[in-house]
């Protein structure tokens, strides 16, 4: 029972802005314990070099579409290109996500409809529009999984001048709630994942060794720690556990 708690083998999983960050980080994750990943973002070129390293692991499988999800359009067609691929989905990762630093005073209206529309409206209307595959292979005795990633900025007051970003990642946790009500029934479990500070592109500008003095546990989030939790997530090991949210943050909402 123990030996296979924590295996994705054969399961089939897609993860938007699966080759780059903490995207990335959760590609291999998924990838090394058996599940066949398919990476998407605007970057095909990105995913395609990214799913060409994985596949090197000799465990799952990893594959790369080019998805643009900035609008319900674009998001329908690549609905559509994904189910000519494949028949069914395990495992949606929502993980794409932007954010949008400038002081109080000079905060664009861009810079806010940008973060939500891409945080919150694409990650509804990317899960709304897999419902079928979702649905395919959902049981009681094996659930599809989405796992949707928010941030600790859901629940900190700490803006770092990112005054959209905060808002939109309180509301994919909210979404996560309604969803994982809805869609029970379905045998379809959504869990979110807050994560604090990794090393990625939207990270980049940051003092890292600073942002370490501010998680409690003395560093930053780890491939590991995020891999971890996603395959947790996605596992057997999970499979009672439904409409949580879980900081992944070294200890960082414990300065409030």
């Amino acid at each position: 029972m123990i030996e296979n708690l924590f295996s994705l083998e054969g399961k089939t999983a897609l993860i938007t802005g699966g080759g780059k960050g903490i995207g990335a980080m959760m590609t291999q994750g998924l990838i090394e314990s058996g599940a066949n990943v398919i990476i998407a973002s605007r970057s095909l070129e990105t995913c395609e070099s990214y799913a060409e390293e994985m596949n090197k692991l000799g465990k799952g499988k990893c594959s790369a579409m080019s998805v643009d999800l900035s609008s319900v359009e674009n998001i329908a067609a690549f609905a559509e290109s994904l189910a000519d691929r494949v028949d069914h989905l395990d495992i949606l990762i929502n993980n794409s996500g932007a954010s949008w630093g400038a002081p109080l005073e000079d905060y664009p209206e861009k810079g806010w409809d940008k973060v939500m529309d891409l945080n919150v409206k694409a990650v509804f209307f990317l899960t709304k529009s897999l419902l079928p595959l979702l649905r395919k292979q959902a049981s009681q005795e094996d659930p599809t999984r989405i796992v949707m990633i928010s941030s600790v900025a859901a629940v900190s007051s700490d803006s770092m001048m990112a005054y959209s970003y905060g808002p939109s990642k309180a509301a994919v946790k909210q979404l996560g709630k309604e969803l994982a009500k809805d869609l029970v029934t379905d045998h379809i479990l959504v869990n979110t994942i807050g994560p604090a500070v990794f090393e990625s592109n939207m990270t980049k500008a940051f003092d890292l060794k600073q942002m370490a003095a501010l998680h409690p546990v003395g560093r930053i989030g780890q491939p590991t720690d995020i891999a971890g939790l996603a395959i947790f997530l996605c596992s057997k090991a999970s499979s009672f556990i439904t409409g949580t949210y879980i900081p992944l943050d070294g200890g960082f909402l414990l300065r409030s």
